[in-house]
């Protein structure tokens, strides 16, 4: 088992930035993928990154490219999601995901642990 507990959400103003901060227990935390997401009210969840178990490969949605940027610290088991530039359209619940094979993915069905999710949101 994967236990995640996100960190880091908050209000913010238009332009303004946060980072959120997901921390992991329960397995090896270095051999997997790992995801993050969101949802906004009435919406799906959606992609926002991911990073290959050794941070070498990232992955962003097009909304969020140039201005978030994802990273990863093994040795404290902890995923990064540093946000920059914040606008309105990134307010939403954002939950970290840690995949359960070595495949990296966009999809909510490529991650098989997830954490509580932490609010964003951002004043315009």
């Amino acid at each position: 088992q994967v236990q995640l507990v996100e960190s880091g959400g908050g209000l913010v103003q238009a332009g303004g930035s946060l980072r959120l901060s997901c921390t992991a227990s329960g397995r090896t935390f270095s051999s997997y993928p790992m995801g993050w997401f969101r949802q906004a009210p009435g919406k799906e969840r959606e992609f926002v990154a991911a990073i290959s178990w050794s941070g070498g490969s990232t992955y962003y949605a097009d909304s969020v490219k140039g201005r978030f940027t994802i990273s990863r610290d093994n040795a404290k088991k902890t995923v990064y999601l540093q946000m920059n530039s914040l606008k309105s359209e990134d307010t939403a619940v954002y939950y970290c995901a840690a995949a359960g094979t070595a495949v990296i993915g966009t999809t909510p069905y490529n991650y098989d642990y997830w954490g509580q999710g932490t609010q964003v949101t951002v004043s315009s």
